[in-house]
């Protein structure tokens, strides 16, 4: 029984395919790990997100900002309706229950036996694995509650920039949402940059990827994230970055999860 880490497929269907073919995947002996990002962009979003579903306890997923862009087109929140591609799964017939089992996906996960956490972009330096996990978890009660609309209706916006144990409400629940789902870089007091997105290198001095910020408190726990396509497949800092850009005619990329073992790269081509 293997378990594999699995990039950001935003759509890309077929090519996800093919690396299950590659890796040899059985469904019922092996088990998925998705960063996020299942849906748009990509030319099939409906298959993809019925294929992740039907696999049931086989994969595991955490929300991207994608995945929670649709949520809130289904909600009723068309606040940048246009850069999206998701109609075919707003027309679907079985629409309400592929948005009911994608708002219940966690944005964190951690396995304690292989000793990895799962994102889908970045954690804020302040926060060790315990803030971190229960930060998560208050952005998922207000997903999964009976209320869940006011809160996908709220959620866009870069304010607030820096995190403090005293936000509340809505602040405190964008922040997270912000650190989970579209964190690259932030200033060494974690204040967030959200506008900077290109590679290592070319971002204002002031700011450092996330997980490069000196004495991070998750630095001793292994993180595997996405979301960062012109980061491309990296592994730095005890994390490994697994968006190669599948949906940019780039790669789609794989780790086998091991608590012990050194893991290398399995990536297609995706012309």
């Amino acid at each position: 029984m293997a378990t594999y880490a699995i990039g950001d497929i935003q759509g890309c269907y077929d090519q996800l395919r093919r690396l299950l073919d590659t890796l040899s995947f059985e469904p019922g002996r092996d088990n998925l790990w998705f960063v996020g990002d299942l849906v748009n962009r990509g030319p099939e979003s409906l298959k993809t997100l019925r294929f992740v579903k039907g696999l049931e306890d086989n994969a595991l997923t955490v929300l991207g900002n994608h995945d929670l862009h649709l949520l809130a087109l289904g909600a009723g929140n068309t606040r940048q309706a246009k850069k999206s591609n998701l109609d075919p799964v707003l027309r679907a017939p079985d629409r309400d229950e592929l948005l009911n089992w994608l708002r219940h996906r966690p944005l964190m996960h951690y396995d304690a036996r292989k000793k990895f956490a799962l994102i889908h972009a970045g954690l804020p330096p302040q926060w060790d694995l315990m803030d971190a996990l229960d930060c998560a978890r208050e952005v998922e009660t207000a997903l999964q509650g009976p209320n869940y609309q006011d809160y996908l209706h709220a959620m866009y916006g870069d304010e607030p920039a820096r995190w403090s144990r005293s936000l509340s409400g809505m602040d405190r629940l964008r922040f997270i949402t912000n650190c989970f789902t579209r964190l690259r870089y932030c200033r060494t007091d974690g204040a967030l940059a959200l506008s900077e997105k290109g590679r290592p290198s070319s971002q204002n001095s002031a700011f450092l990827p996330w997980f490069a910020v000196p004495g991070r408190a998750t630095s001793d726990i292994r993180v595997i994230f996405g979301h960062w396509s012109t980061l491309g497949y990296t592994t730095k800092h005890n994390t490994w970055s697994l968006d190669s850009g599948c949906v940019w005619k780039g790669k789609l990329t794989a780790i086998q999860v091991q608590k012990k073992k050194p893991m290398e790269p399995i990536s297609i081509s995706c012309p």
